[in-house]
């Protein structure tokens, strides 16, 4: 059973950045392609960015290209979330989860974590 784990969220001014970290207990991901999602209240989850098993494909959505970059370290079964130039629009939990495809954003293939509330403030 694969646990993931979020956390690197926290409170910032617009403009700001912050680094989300997500590590899997249970298995492996070097396997996986890996995604971070995001939930703000009363809409659904979405994704955000993803990346190849190897990392050198990555994918992200229109809203967050140029601002955010997403990396994984396989040795630590991680998988990370630079984000910059954040505004009150980022306000969200955030989720990782494995992917069929970087760009698929359909289902994660376990369980969600708890995840990790980023909130912006202009």
């Amino acid at each position: 059973q694969v646990q993931l784990v979020e956390s690197g969220g926290g409170a910032v001014q617009a403009g700001g950045s912050l680094r989300l970290s997500c590590v899997a207990n249970g298995r492996t991901i070097t396997s996986v392609s890996m995604g971070w999602f995001r939930q703000a209240p009363g809409k659904g989850r979405e994704l955000v960015a993803g990346i190849s098993r190897s990392g050198d494909s990555t994918h992200y959505a229109e809203f967050v290209k140029g601002r955010f970059t997403i990396f994984r370290d396989n040795a630590k079964n991680s998988v990370y979330l630079q984000m910059n130039s954040l505004n009150p629009e980022d306000t969200a939990v955030y989720y990782c989860n494995g992917v069929v495809e970087p760009y698929n954003g359909r289902f994660g293939l376990w369980g969600w974590g708890q995840g990790t509330q980023v909130t912006v403030s202009s």
